[in-house]
């Protein structure tokens, strides 16, 4: 639950009381986050190990994969902004309903990739122009992730529910473990250890296929279960399954715009040359194996306590909840990525010793540590306003800032205008500053609280006193 700060507090008090929550929150996420990076780089390290064609059918299989991925994050944003609020207002009926229906549309959702798994895995690869020993790999590495969308669609719902109760120690502990389980695995059936077959690609796919079924299986019994907040109950009530969708939908989109814009955006880098695509990985990598984990961890934790917040009825507290969580990112995340800008150079060099391709990972890798500190107050405040429910705002912001700079404006940029890789560079600076305007005027001028509260009185949900 939340708890509304004293009006006798002062401002120092008051932020060092919300920094403390966020991190107990926020610290969880950030140790799950660290493994899954970690987990993802093992499987290049070994699809590396067996053969190039091997690492190109990873690569084209989980531009597929991340479909999946995208609608269960936006449907376990629609079951944080609902758990968090009905925590908060004590409403614990309606918030277990909101639990099991949004875990209910996960698992239906996650058939029909299945079923495209079985069907059309090599058909996928194959489209892309891949030659035939890709599709080979990628085909059945496509067919064994996809068996087991519905477990990782309801892995990650059940994660982001329970998270939104305040309780990110399980999901934590469930996934740190499975994601262990999936390097093991990896390593093991991938290259033929400790007397296992040598499966290649087939053994990581299976690694993985059966971290997400244990995933799965164990947030389902934790929830089940007298342990931690939350439980089951028959789902009777189409309010509740309206707004989960009505929340998620925009959060859907939003992923699925992002990875739409990723094949366009490539095909740019690489009319620069591919020097430049191999850089611009780099600079990203950099980047997100820095700050990923924490900046995932500020955004839930803004969206739990924010939801919280308006549970209980206290809208002024959420608001200043938001900026508290704002200035601790920028304190952390922002100052790293300024750390990482002045000294670019350094950092490249652990990854590429290629003239060229490390002179534009400088630059791309100074753009982001630049634009941390606009990325991290953008990625708290769309936290925050999807605690309350309200997804549609970091919609706009992200897709129109993706298409209008990120992509547009990089190519006017580093093609027309002949910028090369510093007009790609400033596309993407451009890109988070944008994102950052919409949602704050959004914050501040939008009645977000207001439908938050309008949303619980349509479900039933009442704050107490």
């Amino acid at each position: 639950m939340g708890h509304s700060a004293s009006g006798s507090e002062s401002l120092p008090q008051r932020l060092r009381s919300v920094w403390t929550r966020v991190l107990l929150l926020a610290w969880p996420i950030m140790a799950e986050q660290t493994t899954r990076t970690l987990m993802r780089t093992v499987d290049i390290i070994v699809t590396g190990l067996l053969s190039p064609a091997a690492i190109a059918a990873l690569g084209l299989a989980d531009l597929y994969a991340r479909l999946p991925l995208r609608i269960g994050l936006g449907l376990g944003g629609g079951a944080i902004a609902l758990s968090s609020q009905d925590t908060g207002s004590g409403a614990l009926d309606t918030r277990n309903e909101a639990i099991t229906q949004a875990i209910l549309l996960g698992a239906v959702a996650g058939i029909p990739f299945m079923i495209f798994g079985v069907v059309l895995s090599e058909f996928a690869i194959e489209i892309l122009g891949a030659e035939s020993e890709v599709v080979e790999y990628g085909a059945i590495y496509l067919a064994i992730i996809m068996a087991t969308a519905p477990a990782r669609h309801v892995g990650i719902i059940a994660a982001r529910a329970l998270q939104g109760t305040g309780d990110t120690i399980s999901p934590m502990i469930v996934n740190v473990i499975a994601n262990i389980m999936n390097v093991i695995g990896s390593f093991t059936l991938g290259l033929g250890m400790f007397g296992a077959p040598r499966l290649e690609v087939v053994g990581i796919g299976l690694a993985t296929a059966v971290a997400n079924v244990f995933t799965a299986l164990a947030l389902l019994g934790i929830i089940a279960g007298p342990w931690r907040e939350g439980s089951f109950v028959m789902p009777r009530d189409w309010v509740i399954a309206k707004q989960l969708l009505t929340v998620s939908a925009p959060r859907i989109a939003e992923g699925l715009v992002a990875t739409v814009i990723e094949f366009p955006f490539n095909s740019l880098l690489l009319m620069i040359s591919t020097e430049a695509n191999a850089a611009y990985q780099v600079g990203r990598r950099l980047y997100q194996q820095i700050t990923s984990p924490l900046s995932r961890g500020y955004n839930v934790a803004a969206s739990i306590v924010i939801g919280q917040y308006l549970g209980e009825g206290d809208p002024e507290a959420a608001r200043f909840n938001g900026w508290a969580i704002a200035g601790l990112g920028l304190a952390t995340v922002g100052v790293i990525g300024i750390v990482l800008a002045g000294f670019a150079q350094e950092f490249v060099a652990i990854f590429t010793d290629d003239p060229e391709t490390a002179d534009h990972a400088v630059t791309f890798a100074r753009a982001y540590g630049l634009g941390a500190p606009f990325l991290i107050t953008y990625i708290v405040i769309a936290g925050a306003l999807q605690g309350a429910g309200q997804t549609m705002v970091p919609f706009i912001a992200r897709s129109s800032g993706l298409f209008l700079f990120y992509l547009c404006l990089s190519y006017l940029l580093a093609i027309q205008l002949g910028w090369g890789v510093l007009g790609v560079a400033i596309g993407v600076f451009l890109y988070y500053l944008w994102a950052l305007l919409v949602v704050t005027w959004a914050y501040v001028n939008w009645d977000w609280a207001g439908k938050a509260a309008r949303m619980m009185a349509e479900r039933g949900s009442q704050p107490t006193d």
